[in-house]
């Protein structure tokens, strides 16, 4: 799949079929684009964890509000706040951990996408009840959930407004 078949097509998936996803799919596929993604001076302070276990899945529904469906598979992305704080200061906290974030979880979808998988980005969720539940020490925190399975539907496509570019100015 081309990527800008990938980029125009994906879409938040919220209604999954019970069907079980590969470990080996999500890990050689999925969660090596995460890794791949760029990240602010090469810190790469993220950390995937990958949730499978319907026990667990149904406590993280319970402090996520944002979780809907039944995704068979949650991607967990943290962050190593004290690596970030270290590799890049209150920047690589406040900033670069988001964006970094950010850019794993997109690569983490179109990969999923490209394979025909649907997912979700969650941000509506406790992120400290997470840590909790995950037993993560407080220097791993939770930044975005993404759900993960095979879809029930298939969402139409949203308008989007080409007039939000400019060059060299802004004009009103």
């Amino acid at each position: 799949m081309d990527i800008w078949t990938a980029i125009k097509n994906r879409r938040s998936i919220r209604n999954f079929t019970a069907d079980p996803l590969e470990e080996k799919e999500l890990r050689n596929l999925i969660l090596k684009a995460g890794i791949w993604a760029p990240s602010g001076g090469n810190a790469q302070n993220w950390r995937f964890i990958v949730i499978t276990d319907q026990k667990v899945l149904n406590k993280l529904k319970l402090v996520s509000p944002g979780l809907l469906g039944s995704p068979q598979t949650i991607i967990i992305i943290c962050q190593d706040l004290v690596n970030a704080l270290e590799k890049g200061g209150e920047l690589g906290v406040k900033t670069l951990s988001l964006m970094d974030t950010a850019m794993a979880a997109q690569n983490i979808m179109l990969a999923a996408y490209a394979v025909g998988l649907g997912t979700c980005p969650i941000a509506s969720f406790h992120p400290e009840a997470v840590q909790r539940i995950m037993g993560l020490p407080v220097h791993i925190y939770p930044q975005l959930l993404i759900s993960v399975g095979f879809s029930k539907e298939n969402p139409p496509t949203p308008r989007r407004d080409p007039n939000i570019i400019w060059f060299n100015s802004y004009e009103e």
